[in-house]
């Protein structure tokens, strides 16, 4: 019974949702503003059970001493800052907008920052040219990045104004980005919606059940 109700549940809900989505009937809207507001109920419960997780995850991690464990410790202390100051006051006092402002934004920025030389590293590694393919995604991502940087205007709209085009590389960067680029990213998108429609069918009718957890 552990698995035929969940089962049961997914396929009345998931052909309750094909159908409100093929049907522009008033009950079919009103049944999926229904199954809508359920999912807005059911989200507290679920933010719940990840923070329990979260808690568990860095208290084993301190618990065993494992690598960087010192910032587990960090994360509690943000956790009990916040909410002894965020649930008594609420969101929008002062102490709570200061700390959004002066410790969560410049470390998102910081985040962020260092994400940057994590492509650029990435994209040094993927872009040698070792073979004709990989050669033209380093001449496409060059033309696309000098057309996007104002070094890349000057040298291609200044220095080779002789070009046949007026914008230099930005006019080949846009046709680049149009045509080629956006014909291959919807071949992708159609491989994936119907990647994603054939697990869903899968889902629905009981076939793949590894959401449920542990074997078949």
């Amino acid at each position: 019974m552990k698995r035929q109700i969940p089962l049961a549940f997914c396929f009345l809900f998931g052909i309750a949702m094909i159908f409100t989505q093929f049907s522009p009937h008033s009950y079919s809207q009103a049944v999926y503003k229904e199954v809508i507001d359920w999912g807005l109920i059911i989200s507290p419960f679920a933010m719940v059970l990840a923070v329990v997780t979260l808690i568990q995850t860095h208290v084993t991690r301190i618990n065993l001493r494992t690598e960087h464990w010192q910032y587990s410790l960090i994360v509690f202390v943000g956790m009990i800052v916040m909410v002894l100051i965020g649930v008594p006051f609420g969101p929008q006092n002062s102490i709570v907008e200061w700390l959004y402002n002066n410790v969560q934004v410049p470390m998102d920025a910081s985040m962020f920052s260092l994400l940057a030389f994590f492509i650029a590293s990435a994209a040094f590694r993927a872009f040698r040219a070792r073979s004709f393919e990989a050669f033209l995604l380093l001449a496409t991502a060059m033309i696309v990045m000098i057309g996007n940087v104002p070094v890349g205007d000057l040298v291609w709209n200044k220095v080779m104004s002789w070009m046949p085009w007026t914008d230099g590389a930005s006019w080949l960067r846009q046709w680049i980005l149009d045509v080629l680029n956006n014909a291959a990213r919807r071949g992708i998108i159609l491989g994936v919606s119907l990647g994603v429609i054939s697990q869903s069918i899968r889902i629905i009718l009981g076939i793949e059940r590894s959401y449920l957890g542990g074997g078949d």
